[in-house]
């Protein structure tokens, strides 16, 4: 994750390519195919890295529509906007050297043409964060 990260940081000023990886080359088969067997997004590009100490969140709407990006604090606490990260940082000093800057609630962009084949992906009523593992993502 930590090297994911790093390249989403970077993905304007230096963008990704296969051969650009040390001892990878463009002619390696992929990992896993782009099919509906799964549900699929893309993320932006030059998000900040997660501040030390911090879990970025991803969960995935049950109804696949979208997903919600939440932070995890060092003391397990859920922040759920800037509002509540500015008001954490504010309250908790010791993390003086982290700016709301460094959290982004920038969420991905969720494939529609290759959503997983059990995916609900109408303008659905029953919209809200998954509340299984399954939806969620540690990014």
């Amino acid at each position: 994750m930590e090297e994911f990260e790093e390249i989403r940081k970077r993905f304007v000023e230096e963008p990704f390519h296969c051969n650009n990886k040390p001892n990878g080359s463009c002619d390696e088969p992929a990992d896993i195919e782009y099919d509906s067997s799964r549900t699929w997004v893309i993320d932006k590009p030059n998000l900040p890295k997660t501040p030390s100490g911090f879990k970025r969140k991803l969960y995935l709407r049950q109804d696949h529509s979208e997903m919600d990006v939440y932070y995890i604090a060092p003391s397990g606490k859920r922040l759920r906007s800037i509002v509540q990260v500015r008001a954490f940082l504010r309250q908790n000093p010791e993390f003086a050297d982290i700016s709301v800057s460094d959290f982004t609630f920038t969420t991905p962009k969720v494939m529609r043409n290759a959503a997983s084949s059990n995916a609900v992906l109408s303008n659905s009523s029953n919209k809200g964060a998954a509340s299984t593992e399954q939806n969620e993502c540690v990014d």
